[in-house]
């Protein structure tokens, strides 16, 4: 079943009594004929349907999400029967009852919750040998696009849940590329919003520096919608004091015409990686909807970013795990990422059959929010932040700046793990805490790749805006067809056979 945008299938489907039990008995039979093909959901919500009736029977004040069913990474709380597992086995019973704000707002704006998403097993902070979109809880999810390709991580089930068209929407969750890069491998559009714009309070964390939940959809528009739904000040979470501020109508700005008589700054500096024919064909659509692009060819500063990084996020891991843990129920009886280590020792045959978890040895090793910590977190922030994207934005006078999110997506590898060839340059915006949007720019050989679009912190909705009018303009979004490979379609399998059995022997 194909899927529109929300506002348009609302307009369809008109405002009958039932609309929202409608919507969501659709989605539970898409999810439920769809999933054993990409295993993407680990859990349809059991309360699904009394929402959508509840819903239904609220004759007034129906919110901007009516009735529309959205799924939530599994590593961010909702109320209800449904543990949050972030993949891993020592949360399996993690049953909180707890839902997090941006559930909470999701909820008061009319969304159906209709479950969890696989992901990337602890948001993919485990091991840097890991295969993104395997956890123990979820086992692996596929791409749509071949399904022995990898979809990226690590919120790899809500970018594929959306691609395969079991949802118009759903909710990530980011430290660096966990939004992007699977929206951009899995041909949707992934939103990362400014960090603090949105609530983390009660999502399994990584990094406070960093994390942030977004929207993965089908549409720019529909991005917009839901990241009007979920951002706000949340009291528990100090980032998001000038949330409520800085907050605005996000689909208010949206127009065709936004990309003109705008100066964009071109990443070259991150482009690459098999996308440069989609790449130069989405610039040529940026010229031609009226925007000036101004050619960034060089960036100093991203290896030491890149390893002051690491030093902040193994510091915050152990301090903001260790905190979150701690709000458990009691039924919970890993305490401390050193149980969390311990645990995964004890259950070595399932959760370390794969990969390991350096990571997690790593940053239990740590001594915490210490000095060296403080400055590594003061030195990356400022190289992608003040020294990075605002001195590329200032000094090429430019308002954003685009580059390809990543490479196409990598084959599923259980001996040699994740093989991305690039990363682009989501690092900077994932690091400053700035916004960042991709939209699809096409497909390289039947995979498809994303553009990025990169702006000034809280510059939240002229990113949407921008993004939006290039998406108007290319309508690049494929539905993908669930090959075995890339190998085994027709545009690519007659090639690899000879040349006798191609019926081309010319002798």
């Amino acid at each position: 079943m194909a899927l529109g945008s929300v506002a348009a299938a609302m307009a369809q489907e008109g405002d009958p009594a039932t609309l929202a039990e409608l919507r969501t008995q659709a989605a539970i039979e898409r999810v439920e004929a769809l999933n054993p093909r990409v295993n993407a959901v680990i859990a349809l919500d059991p309360t699904a349907m009394d929402q959508a009736r509840a819903l239904d029977r609220m004759r007034r004040a129906r919110g901007p999400l009516f009735g529309l069913p959205i799924l939530i990474k599994d590593n961010i709380e909702t109320d209800g029967p449904l543990p949050t597992t972030a993949g891993s086995l020592a949360l399996a019973g993690n049953v909180t009852h707890r839902d997090a704000p941006l559930v909470a707002r999701l909820r008061a704006a009319g969304a159906v919750i209709l479950g969890k998403t696989n992901l990337s097993e602890w948001a993919n902070m485990r091991s840097s040998h890991s295969i993104s979109g395997w956890s123990a809880v979820g086992g692996q999810t596929r791409n749509p696009y071949a399904l022995d390709r990898n979809p990226c991580g690590s919120s790899a089930g809500s970018g594929v849940a959306v691609a395969s068209g079991m949802v118009r929407a759903a909710i990530g969750t980011e430290t660096d590329g966990s939004i992007t890069c699977p929206a951009a491998i899995n041909g949707i559009v992934g939103f990362k919003p400014t960090v603090g714009l949105v609530s983390r309070t009660h999502i399994v964390p990584i990094s406070h520096s960093q994390d942030t939940a977004g929207p993965m959809t089908r549409t720019v528009r529909d991005a917009a919608l839901v990241l009007n739904a979920i951002a706000g000040t949340d009291a528990a979470d100090p980032a998001t004091a000038e949330a409520d501020a800085r907050r605005v109508d996000y689909t208010a700005a949206l127009s065709p015409d936004a990309l003109r008589g705008v100066r964009i700054g071109v990443m070259r500096f991150a482009s690459g990686f098999g996308t440069d024919g989609p790449f130069e064909a989405a610039l040529a659509v940026l010229r031609a909807q009226g925007a000036t692009l101004v050619e960034i060819t060089h960036f100093d500063g991203a290896a030491e970013f890149r390893r002051n990084e690491m030093t902040v996020l193994l510091a915050e891991l152990k301090h903001d795990m260790n905190a979150y843990l701690a709000t458990l129920p009691d039924t919970i009886r890993t305490r401390t990422l050193a149980d969390l280590i311990a645990f995964n020792r004890a259950h070595a045959g399932e959760e370390l059959a794969l990969f390991g978890q350096e990571l997690f040895e790593q940053a239990e090793a740590t001594n915490g929010l210490d000095d060296a910590y403080r400055q590594a977190r003061a030195t990356s922030q400022r190289l992608a932040g003040p020294d990075g994207i605002d001195r590329l934005l200032r000094e090429n006078a430019v308002i954003a700046l685009v580059g390809p999110t990543t490479a196409p997506a990598w084959l599923i590898d259980a001996v040699n793990g994740d093989q991305i060839s690039g990363g682009g340059a989501g690092s900077l915006a994932a690091i400053a805490g700035y916004p960042h949007l991709t939209v699809p720019m096409g497909q390289v050989r039947g995979l498809p790749v994303g553009l990025s679009f990169i702006g000034a912190k809280w510059d939240d909705a002229r990113i949407l805006a921008l993004g939006y009018a290039y998406e108007q303009a290319s309508h690049l979004r494929v539905d993908p067809t669930f090959p075995p490979s890339i190998e085994a379609t027709p545009a690519i399998a007659p090639h690899l056979l000879p040349a006798r059995e191609r019926g081309r022997d010319r002798r």
